[in-house]
């Protein structure tokens, strides 16, 4: 559903800021007010976000499929369905909603036009492919600066992933063991922190100038550093030996002086807060 979703999305945005805002040498077609205002500029930063997007839910997608290996008896809570269906559906339009409804105004003339004319009648269009990425590429230095930072935590949390899949397997074989590796030697939910920190490559690459997207930044935030901690609750309670430098990331940098949390276990000052949104 994300992906089917986002790729729709994506292509109809693409193709939208190609027909009416082109950034490349020719001069721009300022067909809407949107394009005017903006000058192109934000339409294409909307379609360089919902790319983003793009590869996390692909690698989502295969993760599901090849790296978790639910079981066939596995099964969702009701809430956490639509919960995850309300955010994938709500999280790549945060990242174009400057441009969203004159998308979708172009999409459906584009239909009603297919409908009526039909295939054969329509407007040939010439695709400038060198174009649909060179316009990509006359961004500015924030978006690359953001995808930078989206792909450094889309990296790790792969790894992390990778695994807690194999942990996985033997929790089907009647085991479960401590997870080790990567940033799990410094964080008990290091997928979690790397979500943040791919939210947060989103934010950067939007320019932060974006409402919705500070309030999508935020809702991640706050749901990850809430399920770090139940996270962190669960391990000190399933093991006596868990190692007690790993920090739940529970929301930043503890005092000198407060030493202990509700199971008694050691936590040191964090440099590293918060850390997987609802799937």
């Amino acid at each position: 559903m994300a992906v089917v979703w986002t790729t729709l999305l994506l292509l109809a945005t693409w193709l939208y800021a190609h027909r009416t805002a082109p950034l490349a040498t020719e001069p721009l077609l300022y067909s809407t007010v949107a394009s005017h205002l903006t000058g192109g500029y934000l339409v294409w930063r909307s379609v360089f976000l919902l790319l983003l997007m793009e590869v996390q839910v692909m690698r989502r997608l295969y993760e599901t499929i090849y790296v978790f290996n639910y079981s066939r008896s596995a099964r969702m809570h009701v809430f956490g369905y639509l919960t995850g269906l309300f955010f994938y559906t709500a999280a790549p339009l945060s990242l174009c909603c400057v441009c969203a409804p004159e998308v979708f105004k172009f999409a459906a003339n584009q239909l009603k036009e297919f409908i009526v004319k039909g295939k054969n009648q329509m407007l040939v269009v010439e695709h400038d492919w060198g174009g649909y990425v060179y316009s990509l590429m006359k961004l500015g230095w924030p978006s690359w600066l953001g995808a930078a930072i989206f792909i450094w935590g889309w990296i790790h949390q792969h790894r992390c992933h990778s695994i807690l899949g194999l942990l996985r397997e033997q929790e089907q074989e009647g085991e479960y063991g401590i997870p080790h590796g990567d940033w799990f030697e410094v964080v008990s939910s290091p997928h979690y922190l790397a979500e943040i920190v791919i939210y947060g490559g989103l934010l950067v690459a939007s320019g932060g100038s974006d409402l919705t997207i500070w309030l999508l930044f935020g809702f991640v935030t706050s749901n990850l550093i809430f399920a770090a901690a139940e996270t962190q609750r669960w391990y000190l309670h399933k093991f006596d030996n868990y190692p007690t430098n790993r920090k739940s990331g529970r929301g930043g940098r503890r005092l000198p002086g407060v030493p202990k949390d509700e199971f008694g276990v050691k936590t040191i000052q964090s440099e590293l807060s918060g850390v997987n949104t609802v799937y």
